[in-house]
């Protein structure tokens, strides 16, 4: 079957967590961005700024990213993953991150486990896919709002953090 045979017949939504079918194939992928919510990004940004100062005045160059920066979050690839079931129907689930080239062939027996995403009119979101052709587990990886904002910004978080600590624990005492 070709993508322009594909493309006319009807794509379901499935609602149950756990779908087994074949695998179609890999639709276009397309990157979609987390939001990292603002009294998260203040509170690392501002606590990490605490460190950045110490540290400037000790010489020592920080690295220095803006709010905007960080509210911005981090990019994920979607990529839309089509499966046919038993009975021929045709549903479309949305993969998050990557997994391996080689994990998935045309033809497989899959299973995958589901979860519905936060906005509702998107397929479902698939969490983890068992290849049982070969037997395969696979879970895909994508960045998370920890990995956006990078081990230097959270160690100065977590010194400025220590630092104020430190000073409410002096001042109070």
């Amino acid at each position: 079957m070709d993508d322009t045979e594909l493309q006319r017949e009807r794509i379901l939504r499935h609602v149950s967590p756990i779908i087994t079918g074949r695998f179609i194939g890999y639709q276009a992928s397309y990157t979609r961005e987390v939001r990292v919510g603002r009294p998260l990004a203040i509170a690392v940004f501002l606590t990490a700024g605490i460190a950045q100062l110490l540290a400037s005045l000790l010489r020592m160059k920080p690295a220095r990213r803006s709010l905007k920066d960080l509210r911005k979050g981090p990019e994920f690839l979607v990529t839309p993953v089509r499966l046919r079931d038993d009975l021929g129907q045709t549903y479309e689930i949305e993969m998050h991150g990557q997994l391996p080239q080689s994990a998935l062939h045309r033809g497989d027996l899959v299973q995958v486990r589901t979860e519905p995403q936060r906005d509702r009119t998107l397929p479902v979101k698939l969490m983890q896919v068992v290849n049982l052709t070969t037997m395969q587990p696979l879970t895909p990886r994508i960045p998370t709002r920890w990995s956006h904002m990078g081990p230097a910004m959270l160690l100065q978080a977590t010194a400025g953090l220590v630092v104020v600590a430190a000073l409410m624990f002096v001042l109070f005492h």
